[in-house]
């Protein structure tokens, strides 16, 4: 018997444009810009194309309503691409740096969530990997974490820049958000989970499992009264408790948690029936791997070992490359692996594939 249920919430989805500009590295484009939505990456711009690309097929169909689209988001890069050459001049007076190879990175975009339809938006700013500046939403504020971007701070009060990008996020960013969920809606739509317990055999743990959900960003865990567990032995667990334990789903995007009680009658096992209840568990597995497809109902894999902690994290980094190669982004599992190490305490990872 599989537990299924639907998941049926209000979802978050999300545009960001990363812009990065860059001085004196060898090899790499001076300005780059990638778009994404849902993160999934629906544009990209460099200085060496000169050319904004739609990066998913179903971005074409913008043109039918906008048939000058591709070459006005072109203008725009082109644009940016000099205010980021300015800006890193900028940011080395500002710090007082040398020449030398220097990264501006920018992320501006916003979230809408289709229940609500409440949008926020966000802009920030920093350099050389530390933040430099960044716009506070709720407050309408400039933040500066360095005195060496007060200045920044203080023009962009005086120029009014948080109203502008207010009204950029709530209208401009949020329309064009709404249109593009709209030209992609059967590749971004949120799918929820089927959720089933599973028990390979007698002298197997039970496993929550999780398959056919999107995006491939969750947290599959177990929790007892509500609270997350490092470690779960259910052969040590009277069967009138078991009603305390359950199997919890959070799905990138979406607000609200998908909990499971564990129930015995749900269990599904290949091993020998008739079985005692509580008898059929055994202590944890010293290491247990196991993927959860993130589309296409695909099938559960599961690897029993019993390495140390080296070649555990080895294994499953090379589970991880290997699946990388093989799915597409919308089939590849999410892994989560199960370590028992020497002091008998479990230690979860979760890999977002």
């Amino acid at each position: 018997l599989k537990c299924v249920i639907f998941l049926l919430l209000s979802v978050i989805h999300t545009l960001r444009y990363f812009e990065t500009t860059s001085s004196q590295i060898s090899g790499f484009p001076q300005y780059v810009e990638v778009v994404l939505v849902n993160d999934l990456v629906i544009m990209h711009y460099d200085s060496n194309t000169k050319r904004a690309v739609p990066k998913q097929e179903w971005m074409n169909n913008v043109t039918e309503e906008d048939p000058q689209h591709w070459e006005r988001e072109t203008q725009i890069c082109l644009n940016e691409e000099q205010v980021g050459k300015g800006n890193i001049e900028t940011a080395k007076q500002r710090l007082n740096v040398a020449g030398g190879s220097h990264i501006d990175q920018r992320m501006s975009g916003c979230d809408w969530d289709d229940e609500t339809d409440e949008i926020r938006g966000y802009f920030q700013v920093a350099f050389d990997g530390e933040d430099f500046i960044a716009l506070d939403w709720t407050t309408q504020t400039w933040v500066a974490p360095k005195p060496q971007a007060f200045p920044t701070k203080l023009k962009w009060e005086r120029n009014g820049d948080a109203v502008y990008w207010k009204n950029y996020g709530e209208h401009v960013c949020a329309e064009n958000l709404k249109r593009y969920v709209r030209y992609g809606e059967k590749t971004l739509k949120r799918k929820a989970p089927l959720v089933s317990f599973l028990q390979k055999s007698s002298s197997s743990p039970v496993t929550c499992f999780a398959t056919g959900f999107y995006p491939d960003r969750a947290m599959l865990f177990w929790t007892k009264d509500g609270e997350e567990l490092v470690s779960l032995d259910l052969s040590s667990v009277p069967t009138g408790d078991w009603g305390r334990y359950s199997c919890v789903f959070q799905l990138s995007g979406v607000k609200d948690d998908l909990i499971t009680k564990l129930d015995p009658g749900l269990i599904r096992t290949n091993g020998e029936t008739g079985v005692r209840l509580d008898k059929i568990f055994h202590k944890t597995i010293r290491f247990f791997v196991f993927f959860i497809a993130s589309a296409l109902n695909q099938s559960l894999t599961s690897f029993s070992l019993t390495p140390n902690s080296f070649s555990a994290a080895l294994t499953v980094f090379i589970i991880f490359r290997y699946l990388s190669s093989r799915y597409t982004s919308l089939e590849r599992p999410l892994v989560v692996v199960s370590v028992n190490n020497e002091n008998n305490k479990d230690v979860k990872l979760y890999i977002d594939v």
